[in-house]
């Protein structure tokens, strides 16, 4: 067996400290000892979401969330053989990574590297499990994005906002028939395509020791070989330069309205500034959108500004519930006139630096729990190093005054910007 080793040694109260090896088949792995706990968390994050999958193959990424559930070659069911040991497990898919994550009593470690090791190992892919999880995922469909007032937004702004950038569907998919149309021979080609050691970070974190974990991985994952990738060029998006409008009529309550911008993306410098101008106009009931346009002009029922966090360039986004009697222009132009003060610089730098604060508690309160620092180190492992994870707050402090202003006078302008005007019928 052979390792690659990279001992990160660091210093301060607040610092994550890891070890990190890579197995010979690929596999990057990530240790965290916190003897503060009797549990051990592991998270398996596999560099595969929804920006992975063909236009009119869609859903795959998040139909396989559900798919590795459903038996592997030694084991009949994940949660069963799991729950068993005292364990919990969950996962979730994005645009950009699926991750599986589990905790267990430490003493029962190997069940977790067990488990694991052998959904990856190979899947027991059968017509009856395959449908079964297509139905769960239909359902999930339906119910959340086509009977759900105002969930089909996203099925609307996606395809209107990218135009070529696989971020033009949502992680479920981008129509229902391709997962209704789904062949085992379909599944058995992603499955081999994306999920290989040499395409995943392991980290695990809790009560144990360096050498637990290379034992344990030398007996379950050293023997998986890596696999050939897809590696088919995903195409940037060009930057839009016209503004873009979409109505849409459905028999929902209110008309809501949705403003989206491109922004950068994961990696990008400006992403924490981009962050702090969300939280600055709309985090909680102090903000100013929620105190000038739902308390005091009582235009919204409920306004917000958020991003979308995703690994390529992504989208700044506004949305908002319209009341009764006000036109989707005058929303529009209530949302601007506080964008048009973010660009005027009027702000405090008290306001910036209750932003910063927050975020800062934020991420040393998560970073305490053995599962969520296990899922971050994997998650900043993919972005570049896992070491990244004791420079995030670092990077939103950098922010500066003059920076925010800046950027939004760049980002926030009509040629950036893709508008759904969501009617209520």
């Amino acid at each position: 067996m052979s390792y690659t080793n990279a001992s990160i040694d660091l210093t301060g109260d607040q610092m994550v400290r890891f070890e990190k090896f890579i197995l010979s088949n690929g596999l990057v792995v990530i240790v965290n000892e916190d003897h503060s706990t009797p549990l051990a968390a592991m998270s398996l994050l596999y560099k595969v979401g929804s920006r992975n999958e063909k236009e009119n193959k869609t859903g795959f990424a998040h139909l396989f969330e559900h798919l590795m559930f459903g038996g592997s070659l030694n084991v009949s069911s994940f949660d069963e053989a799991l729950q068993r040991v005292g364990g919990d497990n969950n996962a979730f898919t994005s645009n950009d990574i699926t991750n599986y994550y589990l905790t267990v009593p430490a003493e029962n470690l190997e069940t977790g590297f067990w488990l694991e090791s052998d959904r990856l190992m190979g899947l027991k892919f059968s017509q009856k499990s395959l449908d079964v999880q297509k139905n769960v995922v239909i359902e999930e469909f339906r119910q959340r994005y086509l009977n759900q007032p105002y969930g089909d937004s996203w099925l609307h702004l996606r395809p209107e906002a990218y135009k070529v950038h696989p971020y033009k569907w949502p992680t479920i998919g981008k129509d229902i028939s391709h997962i209704q149309d789904a062949t085992l021979k379909d599944v058995k080609k992603f499955f081999n395509n994306f999920y290989a050691p040499n395409n995943a970070v392991l980290a695990v974190s809790g009560d144990v020791t360096l050498d637990l974990v290379k034992q344990l991985c030398a007996k379950y994952f050293e023997p998986i070989e890596r696999r050939a990738l897809d590696n088919a060029i995903i195409y940037a998006e060009p930057a839009q330069t016209q503004g873009r409008t979409l109505e849409v009529r459905k028999n929902v309550p209110f008309d809501a309205i949705y403003l989206v911008y491109h922004m950068s993306g994961r990696k990008d410098k400006d992403f924490y500034s981009f962050d702090i101008i969300s939280d600055l106009l709309s985090s909680g009931r102090s903000s100013r959108l929620y105190q000038k346009l739902v308390k005091e002009k009582q235009m919204f029922s409920d306004v917000h500004a958020y991003i979308t966090s995703d690994f390529d360039p992504g989208l700044f986004v506004f949305s908002g519930k319209l009341m009764k009697n006000i036109s989707m222009k005058q929303a529009e132009d209530a949302i601007m006139e506080e964008v048009e003060k973010l660009k005027n610089g009027d702000f405090s730098n008290e306001e910036i630096e209750k932003v910063k604060n927050k975020y800062e508690a934020n991420m040393q309160f998560a970073n305490v729990n053995i599962m969520n620092k296990a899922m971050n180190l994997c998650y900043f492992e993919m972005l570049g190093n896992a070491s990244l994870i004791n420079s995030e707050i670092d990077n939103y402090m950098s922010v500066e005054r003059d920076g925010i202003i800046s950027l939004a006078k760049k980002a926030f302008v009509p040629e950036n910007c893709t508008k759904l005007y969501y009617y209520a019928e």
